[in-house]
């Protein structure tokens, strides 16, 4: 009986911390706080190559809302001089490739073919950090501008120093950790938890 009653009050316990969670994430701008401790700032100086991680891409070719961003802020770095050299990574979804279409949209802007590299065959950043090596070493480009999400710099700059780079941060805001609704600011939370336990898995691992 006695255990009985501790199992309740543990359950009823757990249900009301679960509950005061969800109203926390919900219904006040926490988001926000986490998602500047989890960002990078962006660093200066030049580079041999802007490198682009992949985010996503429609199985028509359309890139996604964050994709696009990344690779309008790669476009953005290359027309400032920052790099003379662009590489667009971004995996297949179906007949459509994400590094392809974002090679098609730098040309659309400006930036000639011949500065522009491809790679599709990334499905991790650990992936996308090795083939990358193996574009740009040879190349002579080792100091690179990575693009990525503001709150994913910090795991992908480890991967590819390893690969053999110098990294400079070029990070892209995603998300929206100051939305004014509980579900896009629970959306927020959850892909910041997700980093997180990335994070946490990748240390257990040895992997960063």
């Amino acid at each position: 009986m006695r255990m009985a009653r501790a199992w309740d009050r543990l359950s009823t316990a757990a249900g009301v911390a679960g509950l005061a969670a969800f109203a926390v994430a919900a219904f006040t701008p926490v988001a926000a706080p986490l998602d500047r401790w989890l960002s990078s700032a962006p660093d200066a100086g030049q580079a041999d190559a802007v490198v682009v991680l992949g985010s996503d891409v429609d199985p028509d070719g359309r890139l996604p809302e964050d994709s696009l961003r990344r690779a309008t802020e790669a476009v953005a770095l290359y027309r400032q001089g920052r790099a003379p050299l662009v590489l667009m990574l971004g995996s297949r979804n179906g007949a459509a490739s994400e590094a392809a279409s974002r090679a098609r949209l730098a040309e659309g802007l400006g930036v000639p073919a011949s500065a522009v590299l491809t790679e599709p065959r990334g499905l991790t950043t650990a992936v996308e950090a090795q083939r990358s090596a193996e574009l740009l070493l040879p190349r002579g480009a080792r100091r690179i501008l990575l693009v990525t999400g503001a709150h994913r710099v910090w795991r992908a700059r480890r991967f590819f120093e390893r690969a053999g780079f110098e990294v400079l941060a070029a990070p892209v805001p995603e998300g929206a950790p100051a939305s004014n609704t509980p579900g896009e600011r629970l959306s927020a939370i959850g892909g910041l938890l997700q980093e997180l336990a990335a994070r946490a898995l990748y240390r257990l691992r040895g992997q960063v």
